[in-house]
């Protein structure tokens, strides 16, 4: 556990290059989180539509929130690089770094709960997600360090869903149905909810600890 997710991708050089080129601007740390909104906003609106007009549309749309689900996770990648190893961090800069995340996460899980018919499974795994970012706030409040284990932290519940809904487009061309979207779900409820209960464990166990 440490108190900066570990991102393999953070190492890659296109994505280090994107940084420093956006260091170097005018464009701020905040900003670009604030941007992940509108990416997951526009994903919510994606699903939403998926479900209200022919395959065609549904396939283009399903294909258009994964893209954007992508472009939400690229602005949670940059926005601390740019902060960090562009020394553009401000104080306010941590409430920007972690609300902006629990929007966009019950954005796009509603929102996938919309396109899949099952709009409640969309909340719960919502709510499943807001638990372990607080979950592990909580931990850091108490002054361990911060916890991003899984099976299903964020990057993991992004990734889910974004193969599932590109299976689901596969789906729709190929024989009409969408229940890859329902199946990414699922997974992502269950993950989660494992994911919660070992956050909720070690938390507890460190906490014991101390005595």
């Amino acid at each position: 556990m440490t108190s900066r997710r570990p991102i393999a991708s953070r190492n890659a050089r296109i994505i280090q290059g994107a940084a420093r080129r956006l260091a170097a601007t005018d464009i701020t740390p905040n900003q670009i989180s604030q941007a992940s909104i509108g990416f997951a906003a526009l994903a919510a609106v994606a699903f939403w539509l998926s479900g209200i007009g022919g395959t065609g549309l549904a396939i283009s749309m399903l294909l258009l929130a994964a893209l954007a689900v992508q472009l939400r996770l690229l602005c949670n990648l940059l926005d601390g690089m740019v902060a960090v190893e562009g020394g553009k961090s401000a104080p306010d800069g941590p409430f920007w770094n972690e609300a902006p995340d629990r929007l966009a996460d019950i954005l796009i899980l509603a929102g996938l709960g919309m396109a899949s018919g099952a709009p409640g499974l969309g909340l719960v795994a919502a709510t499943l997600a807001v638990l372990t970012a607080y979950l592990r706030e909580l931990g850091r409040a108490e002054g361990a360090p911060a916890d991003f284990s899984g099976p299903m932290a964020k990057p993991h519940r992004m990734a889910a869903v974004t193969l599932g809904v590109v299976a689901a487009a596969i789906e729709l061309a190929a024989i009409g149905s969408s229940l890859s979207l329902k199946a990414a779900l699922w997974i992502v409820i269950l993950g989660t909810l494992v994911t919660v209960l070992r956050r909720a464990a070690r938390l507890i166990a460190a906490l014991k600890s101390r005595s």
